[in-house]
């Protein structure tokens, strides 16, 4: 198996649904084509704000051949593959490799939770072991599972008994930590990050790859962010690094995801309604949510960026 180094932006895609509460398929290509035209090097499906914890194996199994096939090897696609089951984890692994998936991804169990760094890595290499040839990327998200295990610790332990260790999909603000994993045995694993609005600190620290939600709609404003980092053009980095923070700030006032879907259908791509507990803003949060984020001309701002960020191989891939 050959391990890959992601380069560039991963954009974790939201789900849509029709009026009846089942899926939307069909709006999938739409988004795919809008993704490979903004330049990004991937998506990220059936995660947070794919709402993976909400559809069933069988709907998230239907999501990843809907993209495997949009997508047709433009560039790369991750599939989350966590559940509170380790068992329909281990379906949704084998099922991801059986169609052609690039890399897959878990979660931590969040209800019944690892009790320490061994019990995590054990729990992860049952589901790595259902898809033994793709890289498999454990997905950090303390804030949402509860689990905020060490992850040096955990690098150090699944090497040995996750064969096909790739990394880590790392939302947390720890950069520090962050820092030492993307160090740790010289830059053995490849470590994306998952704060979009801390971006430009990863670079600093090393970053190279990152998966986010808000790159579905605004990836060139990211992609700039990079470029201008890796030109030196450091305060014109910040510049647009604070567009991003102003759009998050604009996002927080709202529950997130149903905020960034709302951001979706402004720009012309109705997802439907969420799925309960989530909701969708009302008429008057959307509206308000539109007002903020023209207040700081967010539109106009990624509108105007144009181009990638640095010269790839393609899909992403660094070897």
């Amino acid at each position: 198996m050959n391990m890959i180094k992601i380069e560039g932006l991963i954009a974790a895609t939201f789900c849509s649904f029709n009026s009846d509460g089942s899926l939307n398929l069909s709006l999938i290509p739409a988004i795919v084509d809008k993704m490979v035209e903004d330049g990004l090097s991937g998506v990220f499906i059936c995660g947070t704000n794919g709402e993976g914890p909400n559809l069933t194996i069988e709907e998230r199994m239907a999501v990843a051949e809907a993209y495997i096939q949009a997508v047709n090897k433009r560039i790369l696609v991750l599939v989350h593959v966590g559940h509170s089951s380790i068992a329909e984890s281990r379906k949704l692994a084998a099922h991801a490799a059986s169609i052609g998936a690039d890399a897959i991804s878990s979660v931590a169990a969040f209800y019944f939770k690892p009790s320490s760094v061994q019990n995590l890595v054990e729990s992860m290499a049952q589901i790595a072991s259902a898809a033994p040839d793709l890289p498999f990327y454990y997905y950090h998200i303390p804030t949402l599972t509860g689990v905020g295990l060490d992850m040096i610790d955990f690098l150090r332990l699944g090497e040995e008994q996750i064969p096909n260790l790739a990394g880590i999909k790392y939302t947390a603000s720890t950069l520090h930590e962050y820092q030492a994993c993307l160090n740790y045995k010289q830059g053995k694993f490849d470590i994306l990050f998952g704060y979009d609005e801390m971006l430009l600190g990863a670079l600093a620290v090393g970053a190279k790859g990152a998966i986010g939600s808000t790159y579905t709609f605004s990836a060139k404003l990211y992609l700039q962010v990079i470029a201008h980092y890796n030109r030196n053009e450091k305060e014109k980095a910040r510049e647009l690094q604070m567009v991003s923070i102003g759009m998050v700030r604009c996002l927080v006032q709202f529950p997130a995801i149903p905020a960034q879907r709302a951001i979706m259908k402004i720009l012309g791509y109705d997802l439907g309604q969420c799925r309960m507990p989530l909701k969708e803003l009302s008429t008057k949060e959307a509206e308000l949510l539109k007002a903020g984020l023209n207040a700081i001309n967010f539109f106009e701002v990624v509108d105007s960026c144009s181009g990638k960020a640095t010269e790839m191989s393609p899909a992403g891939l660094k070897n």
